[in-house]
């Protein structure tokens, strides 16, 4: 799988979470993005090597079973149940990338685990 399926997954996953009413946003949100790109490439011209990036609020890994792992970082509003909005974003960033496998001939087992950081 390339670097850019990788980012693609984790854009899609990223969309798909956004889209559900009730989600503020993704965390990290943009200042924290910009302190950890900055020590990413200070990091990565130290070292030699080229920084991994993601789509925000999104980590995703593939397991030695091959299936895909992937944790979602939220922040969402007050005025919804935690729990509600939680589980439908694991379901609605399973589909996504599920399909977006599907599409591309890698179909593959997704695991998704929300962290609601903040509420709003």
């Amino acid at each position: 799988m390339t670097g850019s399926d990788r980012e693609n997954i984790h854009r899609a996953a990223a969309r798909a979470a956004l889209a559900v009413p009730g989600v503020v946003a993704l965390q990290p949100v943009l200042a924290d993005r910009l302190a950890l790109a900055a020590s990413r490439v200070y990091e990565a011209v130290a070292a030699g090597t080229i920084g991994r990036q993601e789509a925000a609020g999104v980590h995703g890994e593939i397991t030695s079973a091959g299936a895909w792992h992937l944790e979602v970082r939220c922040i969402l509003a007050g005025d919804h149940r935690v729990v509600d909005l939680a589980r439908r974003v694991r379901e609605d960033v399973r589909t996504a990338v599920a399909a977006y496998l599907d599409q591309h001939g890698r179909a593959a087992p997704v695991n998704v685990m929300v962290t609601v950081t903040r509420i709003v």
